[in-house]
C-alpha cells in the first residue's frame, strides 16, 4: 500500500516534537531474566505477529524455544521501541513486529534445516535464488543470532487503521539482494517505506543491517555477549 501521509513530513514534525518515551513495566514478567520485559506490556497498540511460533516462516514449522506469539525484548529495547511507536501515532501508522528475543535453541533448529536438502517446502517464497546449501554461508542465517542476546527486532510499519503492511517490497525473511534496504529492485514507495523505518529506527538508537530492511539492533545493548536460551512463552 501506499503512505497516506509524506514521510518527509514526520521527519520535519518530529525534529520539533517532544516525545516522551513511555518506560517499560516491571510488572508481570513471570519467567524472564532479569533486565528483559514484554513488549506489548509496554507498548499495547504495537501488533506482534511471531512468525517462528507458527508456521508463516522459511522452514514450514514452529520453531524450537517459540511457545507463545509474544515480543520479549531487553528493556533498554522496549524503551527505544516505545518511542518509535509513539511517533507513528499521530499519523496513523504502528509497528508490527515479526520477531523479538530468539532462543539459541531455534538458530540450533536453522541449522539442523539447513543440513536437510530434501525440506524446501518454502524456497519459491523465501529462498528462490539462493541455494539452501548456501543460506548459512552467504550470511542468510547465522550459528549465532544477534536476536539472542535481546536487543534486535525484526519489523515493518502498518496502517494503524486496517492493520495492513506498507509495502516494502519483499516478504519478511526473503532472502535475497532484493531485501537490501537501498536496493534498486523494488518499486520506488517500497524503498521510500523503508527509509523511513530505518529513518525511525536509527533515530531512536538502533542500528540497521545492510542485507534485511527489517531488521534493527540497539546500538548500545545491555548483553552484548551473552546468547540467551530460554523459552519464548
Amino acid at each position: 500500500m501506499s503512505l497516506p501521509f509524506s514521510w518527509r513530513t514526520l521527519a520535519a514534525c518530529s525534529a520539533f516534537a517532544s516525545v516522551l518515551a513511555v518506560p517499560p513495566s516491571a510488572a508481570a514478567q513471570g519467567h524472564l531474566p532479569a533486565g528483559f520485559g514484554y513488549v506489548a506490556n509496554a507498548i499495547p497498540t504495537v501488533i506482534e505477529a511471531i512468525r517462528y511460533y507458527g508456521t508463516d516462516n522459511f522452514i514450514g514449522v514452529p520453531i524450537r524455544g517459540y511457545e507463545a506469539s509474544r515480543c520479549i525484548l531487553s528493556l533498554p529495547a522496549i524503551h527505544a521501541l516505545a518511542r518509535v511507536q509513539q511517533r507513528l501515532e499521530p499519523f496513523g501508522l504502528g509497528l508490527k513486529l515479526f520477531d523479538c528475543y530468539r532462543p539459541q535453541r531455534a538458530v540450533d533448529h536453522f541449522l539442523e534445516w539447513s543440513k536437510d536438502p530434501h525440506d524446501q517446502r518454502h524456497k519459491a517464497t523465501y529462498y528462490p535464488e539462493v541455494a539452501k546449501d548456501r543460506l548459512f554461508t552467504e550470511g542468510y542465517i547465522a550459528e549465532r543470532s544477534g536476536h539472542s542476546r535481546g536487543s534486535t527486532v525484526d519489523l515493518t510499519l502498518v496502517d494503524s487503521a486496517s492493520a495492513a503492511e506498507l509495502d516494502m517490497g519483499t516478504v519478511f525473511d526473503y532472502f535475497g539482494p532484493a531485501s537490501w534496504p537501498e536496493s534498486p529492485a523494488v518499486a520506488p514507495q517500497a524503498r521510500a517505506n523503508r527509509l523511513l523505518l530505518q529513518m525511525l529506527m536509527r533515530d531512536a538508537g538502533f542500528l540497521p543491517l545492510a542485507e534485511e530492511w527489517w531488521h534493527f539492533t540497539l546500538a548500545n545493548e545491555p548483553f552484548p555477549d551473552t546468547y540467551f536460551d530460554f523459552t519464548v512463552r
